[in-house]
């Protein structure tokens, strides 16, 4: 699942500090190129509501070294894996959180806390959708290790989820070092996860839900810059039902450097907008340099219908829905 956005963060390992800088709410972007004894990566949490006097400081403050551990690194068929666990010394935002990066540029796939459900990431933008959504089953393409499942289980007691992950390697890893074995003994008949190509996920009756957050190699899969793969995943949306995705922006870095990721989000948005017309809209987690987006499909619902229906700490993002045009 590659697409994360909510205030990224470029992080720089050298032989004193793990840089950590929040620029916008996106996956971590990890270059890590042979023999170079320095490695170069992009965090992403949520955007803040504080003074820019605080956005400045966060910025300028680096994590050391010290507090930032590699648990396991290795490759599997289908992604290059690692888990980092920041100290809950560590002056930052993401202090004691545990972080899957996949592909090469390293995307921050997955990120959970030990103390807290929100993680401060695009994951809690995803996690505002259930209530505006009809009732039954929703569907997560792109599960990584299960931060959105988790958050969403959590919220919604009603709620089912069936998560869709290609590579087997990010479940184990999910399992072992992310929490997710437990989840689904604690949730056997609210939470089931599947193997295979997540764009032929299905369900009798169909989804209320879709949340998309598909990446392979850095960038957005090429499916989601077609109409076709939009039209197929409406068809699987019951009535009422809606899509959110992550389409990531400028701040994406793809092992090919021919996928620019601005380009790239607004190839996807023109194909969405093609199939859901008008009723297509984005939340920036940019800024103008380093944009970006979370997309959501029909009708803006009653805002303060819906921020009642969430916890407090998410309402702030209903308001930063705005319609997208070409």
């Amino acid at each position: 699942m590659s697409l994360q956005q909510l205030r990224q963060i470029s992080v720089t390992l050298t032989s004193r500090h793990f840089q950590i800088q929040p620029l916008i709410p996106y996956p971590i972007q990890i270059s890590t190129p042979p023999k170079n004894p320095f490695l170069t990566a992009t965090l992403s949490h949520k955007p803040t509501h504080s003074s820019s006097s605080s956005s400045t400081k966060t910025q300028d403050n680096g994590i050391p070294i010290e507090d930032v551990k590699t648990l396991v690194k290795f490759k599997s068929r289908h992604n290059y894996i690692r888990v980092l666990q920041v100290s809950r010394k560590a002056d930052h935002p993401f202090a004691g959180s545990r972080l899957l990066l996949l592909d090469t540029p390293g995307n921050i796939h997955s990120i959970s806390f030990l103390f807290k459900s929100f993680t401060d990431t695009y994951f809690d933008v995803f996690a505002t959708l259930p209530p505006i959504l009809p009732p039954g089953p929703v569907a997560i393409l792109g599960f990584g290790a299960g931060s959105a499942a988790r958050l969403c289980l959590e919220l919604y007691p009603e709620l089912v989820i069936h998560g869709w992950e290609l590579d087997p390697s990010v479940i184990a890893v999910g399992r072992e070092y992310f929490g997710l074995e437990r989840l689904e003994k604690q949730y056997p008949d609210r939470l089931f996860i599947y193997i295979g190509n997540a764009l032929k996920a299905s369900v009798r009756d169909g989804f209320s839900g879709i949340f998309v957050d598909l990446f392979s190699q850095g960038s957005l899969i090429p499916e989601l810059q077609d109409p076709n793969t939009w039209e197929v995943l409406k068809k699987c949306l019951r009535k009422g039902g809606r899509v959110m995705v992550n389409v990531g922006g400028s701040c994406v870095e793809a092992e090919d450097k021919r996928r620019d990721g601005k380009v790239v989000m607004e190839e996807s948005l023109k194909a969405m907008r093609r199939v859901f017309g008008e009723n297509l809209f984005v939340l920036s987690l940019g800024n103008r340099k380093e944009d970006s987006l979370i997309a959501l499909t029909g009708d803006l619902p009653d805002l303060e219908a819906w921020k009642k229906a969430l916890p407090g700490s998410l309402r702030c993002y209903v308001d930063m829905w705005t319609q997208f045009c070409v």
